[in-house]
Parts: structure tokens; sequence; C-alpha cells
């Protein structure tokens, strides 16, 4: 008999899937709006993101009344949702699109992002890659997935041959570009690559297609996804310190940034070497 985990993770498949047929709909077609939320600055939002985060949370509403729910969006703009009256129940986090700035520009590098954590655990997660139809999922004990592929972590050292995924936004709290991002730039052993969607980024170490992937600026709906996925596939999920990143504090969460590192287990610890003797 299937878990309970593994019909919520179809289910929740289901609704990326439905919002991913929402967004397309609005592909090549929106208008760049913003949200006054995120501190000192705007950031981009769609329409096409707030119909994708409605679609997705009429439908947890629905089958799970009682759980709580974590989004990006809100309807105004003024604020993210956060609806979870018990932070260490069950709450979906949810990211309607993670690579708006791509979406908005026509590069087709965005994702859908449901997780569902309990006691501040991923629990589950599906990262769905819209415009290549490809879903990565993965729930606690049920393996991690591309579509009907089970993935695995790569479980090699670094080499000269290793990819290495880095978010967009790399400058630190003061606004520098930190010393580990110049030398990785600056040398051409590890590949460098910058896909404009944490999510997506994340999910190829789960895939064993990338050594790592570093989020720097990211926030609760870029980590817990992909979290759950890498961590089925046997990856290695810490902040940019080497400290845990979970068991999450949900209370009172309202869009604090949540840098990560995710990687192989013989990656990470020369990842976190290079993360921390070279900032």
């Amino acid at each position: 008999m299937p878990s309970s985990l593994a019909h919520d993770l179809q289910y929740a498949i289901d609704l990326a899937r439905g919002a991913g047929r929402i967004i397309l709909d609005h592909y090549g077609k929106v208008e760049r709006l913003t949200k006054t939320h995120v501190a000192a600055k705007e950031e981009a939002v769609t329409e096409a993101d707030r119909a994708s985060q409605r679609f997705i949370v009429a439908g947890l509403r629905r089958r799970f009344p009682e759980d709580g729910v974590v989004g990006e969006e809100s309807e105004t703009g003024q604020s993210i949702t956060f609806e979870a009256p018990d932070p260490r129940g069950r709450v979906w986090v949810i990211d309607p699109i993670d690579g708006t700035n791509n979406f908005i520009a026509g590069l087709g590098f965005f994702a859908v992002c449901i997780g569902l954590m309990e006691r501040g655990e991923p629990a589950l997660g599906v990262v769905y890659d819209v415009t290549r139809d490809a879903t990565y999922s993965a729930a606690r004990g049920e393996g991690a997935w591309l579509d009907t592929k089970r993935l695995r972590a790569p479980e090699t050292p670094m080499s000269d041959s290793s990819m290495l995924m880095v978010t967009s936004n790399l400058l630190d709290p003061a606004g520098a570009c930190p010393d580990w991002a110049t030398r990785w730039i600056g040398q051409t052993h590890w590949k460098l690559r910058m896909l404009g969607s944490a999510a997506l980024e994340a999910v190829q170490v789960a895939a064993g297609v990338a050594h790592g992937a570093v989020t720097v600026n990211g926030k609760l709906w870029d980590a817990a996804a992909p979290a759950a996925i890498v961590l089925e596939a046997g990856g290695v999920i810490t902040d940019l310190r080497g400290g845990p990143v979970f068991p999450f504090n949900l209370a009172r969460y309202q869009g604090a940034k949540v840098p990560f590192l995710a990687a192989g287990p013989a990656a990470h610890a020369e990842l976190l070497r290079e993360l921390t003797t070279c900032s």
C-alpha cells in the first residue's frame, strides 16, 4: 500500500502540472508588475504568478483544510501569504513561479515549486520544470524522481569535470561579491552555470547533473521543495557556513532569506571549505 505521503505527493504533482498549464497560457504575453514587501527593493511579479498560486492554494485547501500554507505571492503584492496556525505541523510552501524574470523575458527556465514541511522538516517536494514538462519529485521514504527515473545525487568528489550551479544574485548582505564567488568565476576547472531559478539549480544535484548548487539570496519557498528532493536523493543541505537549515522555524516567517548549499555527500565538504575560507 502506498504511504499517505505518496498520495499527498501525487496530488501535489497534479497541482504543479495544473499550475504549469495556467502559466503557459500567460507565457509570452505578460506584464511585469512589482511587489513591495521585499525590504529595500521591488521584485518582479506577474498575473501568472498570482494565478498559479491561487490555483495551488485552492487545491490544497480543498484536500488539506487543516494544513498551513506559505506562499511567495499575495493578491496585493504588499505581503507574502502566511496562513500557518501550527508552524510545527504540516505546512505547504509554494513558489508559483520560481524564475519569474526568466518567465517575463521569454527564457524557458522557470518552475512551479510545492513543498510540504512537517515539524519544520522537508517531507515532500515537487519542482515542475514547466517548459520541459519535467517533474522532479520526492517524498520521505519514497525516493527522488525525475518523472519515472529514480534520482541519485553524485557520490564522487569535486573534479575538473564537475558542474556547479550558482544563483545569479551572489551579493552578500553588505552588497559585495564574496571572495569565493570571484574565485569561482575566475577559474575554468569547475563548470559554473546560472539558470536563474534556485529550485531548478538545486534539483540538478539530486539528478546527478551537478555536484553542488549555491543559493545566496533565496527564500524559504526556493528551498523547501528542492530540499526534499535533494535529501531523498542522498544529497546534503546546509547553510553556507555548514549549519543546519532544517528543522526550520516557520513561526512568523515573512520572507527572510534562507541561503543554502545543496551538494553531493563527497563534494559538500570541499565546497563548504571554499565558502568559509574564501569569503
